[in-house]
């Protein structure tokens, strides 16, 4: 060991705030990437993905700042660097075999021996060099080397050492996203190789990766009516037993044609947030879907993965909202109101940034007959589905074990000491569990079904405060007469 004498100094690397986890908010996001930038670009196509981090997103996917085109990257850039929550499972649509345009004889610049085509989802293995005459072609790693630079740009280096060459032709296939149709989002089965694709994907989650999906969405996607619907069907019963939320945009360039295109297209569902408009993140134009949903996941992490809390009136970092045009709008908190009013979520700039909504899009204040309340609030939905979620996974192990005393008095007991920690925590109201012999005559027990049933109290969030003030002239007596 050397001897020192003196003062020395050392750095550590700056630290900065990781992603936080939450596995029981997993989202669910499908899309379009910049694969070509990928190690693998087919394999990623149609195949459910776990990423815990932007690092890992990028050596699966890419990255791009072009989020309209690469709609994944905007899911990529709110939870990982802004909102900072993971998992996430992305599916990529988009086929570089198939959503791909041509590109021939495009002119390129050489200066000091490099040349950059300034153009995103070139396809590298695609790419010809030739000479400024498009007659003579290049040998790759013989007269030039090409790869992408930070942006996502090729770049091309000649390698010759006696020839000066300042342009050159080049070919190349890149990717179109435009070329992706909403069936491809929808996707669906092939009996002919026993393939999943898009949203139906969705029923191979949690038998490949072991996650639960909690939150759908389809960005840039999910305002297409065809598309909301399928998300809205994807988000019950899968895999036969699981309850998901689906998050989805609204069109429309006013609140007024907003709140139309919802009831044209009936997007009434009680499993869906609809949100309106569009956001920015600095300059990035951001679909508040995404935002939402990370927003909600973001919450789950905070509450030890409970989803019994609203994300509405949560600050988030955004600039400011955007219709589908890119004008900015502005509403205040009445003009949200009837947006809320509505079953719509939106925000509002109230000493900083909010989410703002706590209904689901099921409700509408004009027919308060569907305002149940477990069916009406966006956090009560939220844990019926989490609440049935957890007891399906709690008790899966039990499934085909002898009916006994002993099987019966483990569920309830189980169940109501989970629930007793979690009203002594303030996370729900009470909730009891109980089995009842009306409930399971012989007959069912003798065909091996069972049947408990279950209260729950969860909280509704406190959507209105009112103080009454009132003008106490005896007060006012009392101050100038000394209470006399």
């Amino acid at each position: 060991m050397p001897y020192n004498h003196g003062i020395s100094i050392l750095e550590n690397p700056t630290s900065i705030e990781q992603p936080v986890e939450t596995l029981s908010a997993v989202q669910v996001v499908f899309g379009t990437a910049p694969v070509n930038l990928a190690a693998d670009s087919t394999s990623k196509v149609d195949k459910p993905i776990l990423l815990r981090s932007l690092e890992e997103a990028k050596k699966h996917f890419g990255y791009s700042n072009d989020f309209k085109k690469f709609t994944l990257c905007e899911a990529m850039f709110v939870n990982f660097e802004v909102l900072k929550v993971s998992p996430l499972v992305f599916v990529n649509v988009l086929d570089p075999k198939i959503h791909k345009k041509n590109v021939s004889d495009a002119s390129i610049t050489i200066t000091n021996k490099t040349g950059v085509i300034n153009q995103e989802g070139i396809i590298l293995d695609s790419l010809v060099v030739k000479d400024s005459t498009g007659v003579t072609t290049y040998v790759k790693n013989t007269d030039y080397i090409a790869g992408f630079n930070n942006d996502g740009k090729v770049v091309i280096s000649i390698l010759s050492n006696t020839t000066v060459i300042s342009s050159v032709k080049v070919d190349y296939d890149q990717l179109d996203p435009s070329m992706v149709k909403e069936s491809e989002i929808i996707g669906g089965y092939d009996a002919t190789d026993n393939s999943y694709s898009g949203l139906e994907l969705t029923k191979t989650i949690f038998p490949t990766l072991n996650v639960v999906p909690n939150i759908l969405l389809a960005p840039g996607y999910s305002h297409i009516p065809e598309v909301a619907a399928v998300l809205v069907a994807k988000s019950y019963k899968i895999n036969g037993c699981f309850n998901a939320t689906n998050v989805i945009d609204l069109s429309g360039k006013t609140k007024e044609e907003a709140l139309t295109f919802k009831e044209d297209n009936h997007f009434v569902d009680k499993s869906s947030i609809s949100c309106w408009p569009k956001v920015k993140i600095g300059k990035k134009v951001i679909n508040y879907s995404t935002v939402v949903a990370s927003a909600y996941a973001r919450r789950n992490a905070d509450d030890d993965g409970i989803s019994y809390r609203s994300a509405s009136n949560m600050k988030v970092p955004i600039s400011s909202m955007v219709n589908e045009d890119g004008n900015e709008v502005f509403l205040d908190q009445v003009e949200a109101n009837v947006l809320n009013a509505k079953g719509v979520v939106t925000a509002i700039n109230m000493r900083g940034w909010r989410i703002w909504g706590n209904n689901t899009a099921m409700f509408d204040a004009d027919i308060p007959i569907i305002a149940d309340p477990k069916d009406r609030f966006i956090p009560v939905r939220r844990m019926f589905d989490w609440w049935g979620n957890s007891f399906i996974q709690n008790f899966f192990d039990s499934l085909d074990g002898p009916i006994s005393y002993r099987l019966i008095e483990s569920i309830v007991d189980s169940e109501n000491i989970r629930s007793n920690g979690f009203q002594a925590s303030g996370v729900i109201a009470g909730a009891k569990i109980e089995f009842r012999t009306i409930d399971n005559p012989i007959n069912n027990i003798l065909s091996g079904k069972i049947q408990f049933i279950q209260k729950v109290g969860f909280f509704a969030p406190a959507e209105e405060i009112v103080n009454v003030l009132e003008f106490d002239p005896t007060i006012l007596e009392a101050s100038l007469t000394g209470g006399e």
